[in-house]
């Protein structure tokens, strides 16, 4: 069967970082890089800011709307519908880092999070270097969650799709809303 064979490789894929990649140094970084998005804090922070400030407002908003979406789709819908367990309650013995979660494993709310980041400030008209550190973040958080071992590869990999996809869809429709009052005020004025 199709998922038996992903949750094979999946965990392939997740015993081979932690015979190959994990160390101490490791170890005490990753759960901090993690922490970053956990419940998606630092991206809450970062959109309240935005909203805050006159000159960035609208891409606050985006970024908003991109995160309610990945909350309510991803997190609060699919997850549940998916209900698929974590890798640390198929396999024994694993030494976890951070504590057990009590959702569901995909997509991964950190990774799907992290990259509704990325996809917004891709569009936003900033210096590249400013893009390229938000990548940097994004693809480190998904990996975090790969080697903390509470996400399949799989799991990270739905994240960075619907993460991009949400990411879109919250640029769009703050689009299509300040494009309709603009339509709206023109025909009134």
């Amino acid at each position: 069967m199709l998922s038996d064979w992903i949750t094979k490789t999946d965990l392939n894929v997740l015993n081979w970082i932690q015979e190959n990649l994990r160390s101490d140094a490791l170890d005490t970084i990753m759960p901090a890089i993690t922490f970053l998005g956990d419940k998606g804090w630092l991206f809450i922070v970062i959109a309240v800011i935005l909203v805050l400030l006159p000159k960035t407002r609208l891409w606050g908003a985006k970024l908003s709307t991109s995160l309610i979406l990945g909350l309510v789709f991803g997190n609060m819908l699919l997850k549940n519908v998916v209900a698929r367990i974590r890798p640390y309650d198929v396999v024994e013995n694993v030494t976890l880092l951070v504590d057990k979660l009590s959702d569901y494993s995909f997509p991964s709310g950190h990774t799907m999070a992290s990259f509704e980041f990325f996809t917004v400030v891709c569009f936003m008209p900033i210096k590249k270097r400013y893009k390229v550190l938000a990548g940097i973040l994004a693809f480190t958080i998904a990996f975090s969650r790969l080697y903390l071992y509470v996400h399949y590869p799989s799991d990270v990999l739905g994240g960075m799709f619907f993460g991009t996809l949400f990411g879109i869809m919250g640029i769009r429709i703050v689009d299509m809303i300040v494009e309709e009052r603009k339509a709206k005020k023109e025909m009134e004025g």
